[in-house]
């Protein structure tokens, strides 16, 4: 199967940045469609694996819903190298996170649904869909232009807005396998072979899954106030799978059957499959606390990603080989207990630097 290239962008010289699209068109079009992205950080490779093994499937399994599948999704990003390692986190010449660029799709709803409010509800989804589109697209063709992140992020906001679900796959920098997932959606934290979930609120903060199910949340919320019930159409999800700068096939299938089994559940697969059977943690985004170094130094870090740890205990030996012989060595502890989810990747920080995020408060699902 040949992928489309899709244009995101040009370089000084003039050559054309393409990103490769994998379309399935499913069999029956009542189903939901989905939008799988990838590497939208270029040091974050793993989800390149896991829609490979996606990739293996849907030909063998052709989908009952739409499903497009987008590897490499920042060929900016992927090819920001320093020496051996792969940067890729930020555009070089604005300095902005590659995943923050998207755009804040509002809509003047009371001014729009004022000549709609009488239509059904799917052709209202469908009218605010084409709205929603025709405003990226507006935004791609400002005579004022867009800086390259922006045009990265609207090109591919602009083909996943026409999804019904959305993954973004990326992941950590030393991380175990996390969910972002919209409170609205919490029934949803079962549906994926995933053991720890971030709940995120309603609202938008630049990220890909923030700017695909906001507008829709807007458009639910804004009409339950004048008294019409409309579910949530849209959904749409980050999943961290491990490190970054790690590529893992075994562990990819392993990604792959959890994504498989979650789009078996919305009836976007035929085959039916079920979540891992897992404990699972979920908390809000609120209690996701970030542990920063109180000084520089070289670190060791003493509690693996995925692990849970006590208020108190042991995070991370610092030593400082500057300082007289009785200083050089410290344990830096935990101010919380909670569950440890990622620790920064270098043994070398500065005073400052986010050491470990982790997971305070969290409940068994």
């Amino acid at each position: 199967m040949q992928p489309q290239l899709l244009a995101v962008g040009e370089l000084a010289a003039g050559q054309t940045l393409t990103v490769p699209v994998y379309q399935f068109i499913g069999s029956d079009p009542a189903a939901p469609s989905v939008y799988i992205q990838a590497n939208v950080h270029g040091a974050e490779v793993q989800g390149n694996a896991v829609i490979l093994q996606l990739l293996r499937y849907l030909r063998q399994h052709p989908p009952k819903g739409d499903v497009t599948l987008v590897p490499l999704a920042n060929p900016l990003g992927i090819n920001q190298k320093s020496g051996e390692f792969t940067l890729g986190r930020f555009d070089p010449v604005t300095g902005e996170n590659w995943n923050r660029q998207y755009l804040d799709n509002q809509l003047p709803l009371p001014q729009w649904l004022s000549e709609r409010q009488h239509y059904p509800d799917a052709e209202l989804i469908a009218t605010y869909r084409q709205a929603l589109k025709a405003n990226l697209q507006t935004r791609l063709q400002s005579p004022w232009g867009v800086t390259t992140g922006q045009r990265l992020a609207y090109t591919l906001q602009l083909l996943a807005t026409e999804a019904d679900i959305v993954l973004d796959l990326h992941t950590g920098p030393k991380s175990c396998r996390h969910l972002y997932c919209p409170e609205y959606q919490r029934h949803a934290i079962a549906e994926f072979s995933i053991p720890f979930t971030l709940l995120i609120p309603n609202l938008f903060g630049g990220a890909m899954d923030e700017a695909i199910f906001c507008p829709w949340w807007r458009l639910s919320d804004y009409l339950a106030s004048q008294g019409r019930q409309l579910e949530v159409p849209v959904a749409a999800f980050t999943l961290e799978l491990g490190d970054q700068e790690l590529l893992d096939m075994t562990q990819a299938q392993q990604d792959a059957q959890g994504i498989l089994a979650f789009l078996s559940q919305r009836g976007i697969v035929a085959e039916s499959l079920a979540p891992a059977v897992m404990p699972r943690y979920a908390t809000k985004l609120s209690n996701y606390r970030k542990f920063h170094a109180p000084q520089a130094g070289l670190v060791q870090y003493l509690v693996a990603p995925g692990s849970q740890v006590k208020q108190g205990e042991p995070l991370v030996r610092l030593l400082r080989l500057d300082l007289s012989e009785d200083a050089q060595e410290q344990l830096l502890t935990a101010p919380e207990s909670g569950i440890a989810i990622l620790h920064f990747a270098s043994a070398a920080v500065q005073q400052g630097t986010e050491l470990y995020k982790i997971m305070t408060r969290a409940t068994k699902i």
